[in-house]
């Protein structure tokens, strides 16, 4: 787990002083542990204000319909709040756990990138709140939007 990238202080104390991250500094959030690479989602960009990714839709992401399954959505729209509100809290020695997640379905989508962004609605000593809206690259209409309700614990608590 050394290679965590919430376990990397110098990671965390750029972030605290406002930095935004980008590039191949985020190599470590593009791993199966992070739900990245069984969907993937590439992060690109994270900051204290928003978590910036993208995902490119194909048939591996669709229901029996052939379009995208909401699932698919909701696992998007939770990994760049959790991302969010992990880096948030991670300083302090926390972590964060989802609490709730609602999703909005607003329009189909078939094939081709999708952008994520996600930004703070409440970040509170005991939870946090994040809001993530999903936009097709081509059009730039949105495919669904929602919050993510996150609890911050100490990691010690969590497992075991």
């Amino acid at each position: 787990m050394a290679d965590v990238p919430t376990s990397n202080p110098d990671m965390i104390q750029r972030l605290m002083a406002g930095e935004t991250l980008r590039g191949e500094e985020l190599a470590g959030f593009n791993r199966p542990q992070f739900a990245t690479d069984a969907l993937g989602l590439q992060i690109d960009e994270i900051s204290q204000e928003h978590v910036r990714g993208h995902l490119d839709c194909d048939e591996r992401h669709h229901q029996p319909f052939g379009i995208v399954h909401g699932g698919v959505w909701c696992a998007v729209i939770e990994s760049v709040a959790s991302i969010a509100a992990t880096m948030r809290v991670a300083a302090d020695g926390k972590i964060v756990v989802g609490v709730s997640n609602s999703t909005d379905f607003l329009r189909a989508h078939r094939r081709g990138r999708v952008d994520a962004v996600s930004s703070p609605v409440h970040v509170g000593r005991t939870q946090q709140l994040w809001q993530a809206t999903l936009t097709r690259q081509e059009d730039g209409k949105t495919v669904a939007r929602g919050q993510v309700r996150l609890q911050n614990v100490e990691a010690s608590q969590v497992g075991g």
